[in-house]
């Protein structure tokens, strides 16, 4: 199992809807955490509201960088070097979305999105997993979506980043297993958080097509399944049942699933007109 009191814990995306409640409830739990993400005043801002409300765990450092790219994510890992602190376990949380059809979103646009999305937790795994093989112990933890094992019209660019997101947390689990290095892919449904505001283009930007409220999942809750799926070393964490039943379904049950995603679709555009 993983243990989280004391654990130096580094997540991306702090700022963001489940980078808040990854702190809170590390915090929480007693884990010495370092985050980072874009904007430095934002990430301050959310930092303090947090630590006014848990008095436990420690926040190690805040730091503002702009992982989309090579660059930034080396300066984000001799940052954090220079705090000669090994991390424990790294979260690559940090992610964007879009809405569109395939061939309407600029290019610069979806090629971003593959940089933050794939390439960023790619990078990092690579720079952090070195230090932790050399210690012979340590934690990856890739926050997917289930936009990675079901695609969605208006999701292609989305679904294809966390396609291979889960592909590549397969192949490190493989690799890394040897050297008592854990590896968790988390694949939630869409929750309340900023991502559902994510710019659309197009044909897609003209259609009010917003999942019902009541299918809309709480960040609390879904943070609080994936932390305690870190904890007990799971490859695979599903944190809400949406994610969990869709998984089943698409993985053993096909074209019942698409005869029901299908419908669940039209009644989504019935509803919108």
């Amino acid at each position: 199992m993983t243990q989280l009191q004391e654990a130096v814990v580094l997540i991306t995306g702090a700022a963001g809807g489940f980078g808040q409640e990854l702190t809170r409830q590390l915090l929480m739990a007693g884990s010495r955490l370092i985050l980072t993400d874009l904007d430095s005043d934002v990430l301050h801002k959310r930092v303090e509201i947090i630590q006014r409300q848990v008095s436990t765990g420690e926040i190690l450092a805040c730091l503002a960088v702009d992982l989309a790219s090579t660059e930034g994510c080396q300066t984000l890992y001799a940052q954090v070097k220079a705090l000669d602190i090994p991390v424990d376990i790294l979260i690559n949380n940090a992610g964007i979305g879009l809405v569109g059809r395939m061939d309407e979103v600029p290019l610069p646009q979806w090629e971003r999105l593959m940089q933050v999305n794939l390439l960023t937790p790619m990078r990092l795994s690579a720079l952090f997993a070195t230090d932790m093989i050399a210690h012979q112990k340590g934690h990856i933890v890739n926050i997917s979506s289930l936009a990675g094992w079901v695609s969605t019209a208006g999701m292609v660019h989305y679904s294809a980043s966390k396609f291979g997101l889960r592909g590549f947390s397969e192949g490190l689990f493989n690799e890394l297993k040897a050297y008592n290095i854990k590896v968790t892919a988390v694949y939630p449904f869409f929750s309340r958080t900023p991502i559902l505001q994510s710019e659309r283009y197009g044909t897609f930007a003209e259609k009010n097509q917003n999942l019902p409220d009541y299918l809309i999942t709480d960040p609390a809750k879904v943070m609080r399944q994936t932390i305690q799926g870190i904890v007990c070393d799971r490859l695979e964490v599903f944190p809400d049942a949406i994610a969990r039943n869709s998984h089943l379904l698409k993985r053993y049950f096909p074209r019942f699933f698409y005869w029901i995603a299908d419908g669940f679709a039209r009644r989504i555009k019935d509803e919108a007109i």
